[in-house]
Formats: C-alpha cells, sequence, structure tokens
C-alpha cells in the first residue's frame, strides 16, 4: 500500500540527531513520497537540500505567517530563484495565523498576498495554513485563480463546500484520529475521495496511537486508516486515492517521481 506524506518538516531540528533513520522508517511503512514544506528562507533551502539527497522527497518553498515579517523583496526573489529547481513542488507554507500572531497581522496579509502572486507567476500550487483567519484566507483564495491544499484543515464543514469550490484539496493530518475530532471525522467523511491529501505536519500533531512522542512520516498511515474508518472504506482505497492525488496536484509523475 502506497502513501503520500503530503506536509511534513524533516528539516526541523528535531530530526537532526536520526533524519536518516526516520525517512528509511517511512520507506518501510509504504510512504513512496514525503513532501517537506518550507516555513522560511532558510527552511526551504533546507527543504531543497533534502529534495536533493533523497529521491522520493519533494520540496515546497514558502514563508509561513510567524516568519511573514521576513518576506521581504530579497527573500521573495530568493525564494523564485528556490522555486525553479525541479523537485520545487508548490509554494508554501503560506496563509494567515491569528491564533499565535507571532507577525503583525496587516504584515502576515502582504506576504500572504506576495506569495500568492509569486504562486501564480510560476504555475505552482499553493499549500496554504489557515488558523483562526478562515474569512480573511478565503477571501483571498477566491480572488485567486490557482489551485493548492488547505493545510491540517480546521474550517470545519461550514466552510468546506467553498473550499470544493475554489478547485482546493483538504489535507487531514494527525487529529482526525483523535477521540474528541468528530468534527474533523465528519469532514472526512463528506469530502470527495479524490479531493483528499494526507499528511502528517511532523514533527507536530503526532496521531492517538503515538501522541507524547515526536510526530514522523511513517505515521501517515495512521491517518489514512482513520479516514477510512469514517467512511466506511477499506484503508488501501484511501491510500491509493490519496496517492494520486497527491501526484496530480504536485505533478509528481513528471519530477523523477514515483510510478
Amino acid at each position: 500500500m502506497d502513501i503520500v506524506d503530503s506536509h511534513a518538516h524533516l528539516d526541523f531540528p528535531q530530526f537532526d540527531d536520526d533524519r536518516e533513520a526516520v525517512i528509511e522508517r517511512a520507506r518501510r511503512a509504504g510512504v513512496v513520497a514525503i513532501v517537506n514544506i518550507g516555513t522560511s528562507l532558510s527552511s526551504s533551502r533546507a527543504s531543497v537540500g533534502l529534495a536533493e539527497e533523497y529521491d522520493f522527497v519533494y520540496a515546497a518553498v514558502g514563508i509561513h505567517p510567524h516568519h511573514a515579517d521576513t518576506a521581504d523583496r530579497g527573500a521573495l526573489d530568493d525564494l523564485r530563484a528556490l522555486a525553479h529547481h525541479p523537485k520545487v513542488v508548490a509554494i508554501g507554507e503560506i496563509g494567515l495565523d491569528y491564533y499565535r500572531d507571532y507577525s503583525p497581522r496587516p504584515v502576515q496579509r502582504r506576504a500572504f498576498r506576495e506569495q500568492l502572486e509569486l504562486a501564480a507567476e510560476l504555475g505552482q500550487p499553493v499549500v496554504i495554513h489557515s488558523r483562526e483567519a478562515h474569512q480573511e484566507v478565503f477571501a483571498a483564495l477566491q480572488a485567486w485563480e490557482g489551485s493548492g491544499v488547505l493545510h491540517t484543515y480546521s474550517a470545519g464543514q461550514e466552510r468546506l463546500d467553498a473550499a470544493l469550490e475554489m478547485g482546493f484539496l483538504v489535507g487531514l493530518s494527525g487529529p482526525v484520529t483523535y477521540r474528541n475530532a468528530q468534527r474533523l471525522r465528519d469532514v472526512a467523511r463528506t469530502v470527495p475521495l479524490d479531493r483528499l491529501l494526507v499528511e502528517t505536519d511532523c514533527p507536530y500533531l503526532t496521531p492517538e496511537r503515538h501522541r507524547g512522542r515526536r510526530n514522523e512520516p511513517a505515521y501517515v498511515r495512521h491517518v489514512v486508516e482513520a479516514i477510512g474508518e469514517a467512511r466506511g472504506e477499506p484503508m488501501e482505497r484511501v491510500a491509493n486515492a490519496t496517492t494520486e492525488n497527491a501526484q496530480r496536484l504536485f505533478e509528481l509523475r513528471h519530477r523523477d517521481s514515483i510510478d
């Protein structure tokens, strides 16, 4: 059974001591591709480095809203250059975070808008972070022409139709496995199977079975299993569909990629 972890942060320091072992465990668990997501300019460079080192790792490059105050003209030019690498498959992680508010909201909005413009210029999909900012994020995306994924979707059933009408995919991660996450399982049950992606967001959001430990790509299997249970469908069907969806969104079949 092949699975794509569509959102990981293997460049983060939590993996410095055993990164190679983590990646090997993912291979043994049936993970056939990992999209490593940049959160800053340095993280984006590290993601590209990992994609160069490991054949089944791909990169997204972008500046997370937490670091929006670093998204000056020079940083955006550097992202543009990085995005031309053949293993860069998306612009992200970009968006708005009004929960932590680590960067001023006007600065977040500017960085988000300019990175959406960059993705449109390059014809790349986007990986969207939206936390306590769904109304503004959806308004920005509705005014933008392009595709992407709403990472670790948290906008609820009430915004699901709008997400699908925009042509976006829905990314589900560890929280769908949590005992009190019925609202997420309702989303998992109702999203068309051809619009779903699975992800870990590792080292964060560890699935229920391993809570209290660092998350890693091998655990994406638990996300697939929880979605299958919510939908009343075999785990294999969810794995196959979400793998095909990731291949389509990120054009993995055109990048020395999985067969």
